[in-house]
C-alpha cells in the first residue's frame, strides 16, 4: 500500500439507498468508477487516445452497510497489480466516520481504439501506475 494512499471524498446521494436505508450494493459499482476517473484524471495529465480502459472484472466485498451521511464517504485507491496487458486498481471505501464499508477491486484491460483489439500497457502509463502501487486488497475470504 502506498506510504499515503489517494483518497477521493463522494458525496452520497439520498436516492443512492434502497429500502433497507443504507446505499444499495448497485451504487457501489458508480462511487468506484468515480473514485477510478478522478485519480486518472489527477494521475495523467496528457489525454493520449491510442488505447483506452475496458472493465474485465470487479469483485466487491461489503463489510458493514454504508449509510446516508451529509458529509462525504471516502474511498482510498491504489494500483494493486500492472500486468503486460491489465492492471488492477484497489479501494477502500470508508463511511464519513471513517469506518470500513466495502473492500474492491477492479481489473482494467488494454485496448487499442484503432483495432478494439487488447493492446500492451504503454511504457508511460505503466511508470505512472507504478507510482501509485500498493499491496494487494486485504479480502476477508477468497475461494
Amino acid at each position: 500500500m502506498p506510504d499515503t494512499p489517494f483518497v477521493v471524498e463522494i458525496q452520497l446521494r439520498w436516492g443512492d439507498m434502497d429500502p433497507l436505508s443504507h446505499i444499495n450494493n448497485v451504487q457501489f459499482a458508480r462511487i468506484l468508477e468515480e473514485a477510478r476517473v478522478r485519480a486518472m484524471h489527477l494521475w495523467f495529465q496528457k489525454d493520449d487516445r491510442r488505447f483506452g480502459f475496458l472493465i474485465a472484472r470487479q469483485e466487491i466485498e461489503f463489510v458493514i452497510p454504508l449509510l446516508y451521511h451529509h458529509e462525504s464517504a471516502k474511498v482510498e485507491i491504489w494500483i494493486s497489480r500492472i500486468g503486460e496487458k491489465s492492471f488492477d486498481y484497489g479501494y477502500r471505501v470508508r463511511a464519513w466516520d471513517g469506518a470500513l464499508a466495502a473492500l474492491a477491486e477492479t481489473t482494467c484491460a488494454v485496448v487499442d481504439l484503432a483495432t478494439g483489439r487488447p493492446a500492451p500497457l504503454p511504457e508511460a502509463v505503466r511508470a505512472g501506475l507504478a507510482e501509485h502501487t500498493g499491496g494487494e486488497v486485504e479480502f476477508r475470504r477468497r475461494r
